[in-house]
């Protein structure tokens, strides 16, 4: 079964973006840095779910990459999976791109696999399952 792991949000500056979601009552949970991504990472609690910031730490992360194209904002959706290798194996199997066709080790130890914009009518889904 499916459900809302987190959302992304692409940031210039975590310590800034928390200031101004602390207004709304939002308070920093686990943070530090997925370094195979190139990122910093801080994970803040909402309801069942959860707002994921992150930011590049060198100039060829995926991140770093989005915020010179985009600018800061929502970056992806992810979605919690029992058996991502099942789910991959499926969704190849209908034809969705992927960007990943085996999962890898993401932040907090959990497996993790993005399924390509072009895909999703234009939205960034990621994959995650629990470690």
């Amino acid at each position: 079964m499916l459900a809302l792991n987190h959302i992304g949000i692409a940031v210039n500056d975590i310590d800034a973006t928390l200031k101004t979601l602390a207004l709304l009552g939002l308070t920093p949970g686990e943070r530090g840095v997925a370094s195979q991504f190139h990122v910093e990472v801080c994970m803040l609690a909402l309801g069942n779910t959860k707002i994921e910031l992150l930011r590049p730490t060198s100039s060829d992360s995926p991140i770093a990459k989005f915020l010179e194209r985009r600018g800061e904002g929502l970056h992806h959706i992810a979605l919690s999976v029992p058996d991502i290798h099942q789910k991959l194996t499926e969704l190849k199997a209908q034809g969705v791109k992927l960007i990943d066709e085996a999962p890898r080790v993401g932040f907090g130890g959990h497996l993790v696999a993005f399924i390509h914009p072009h895909s999703t009518h234009g939205v960034l889904i990621e994959l995650v399952q629990a470690p």
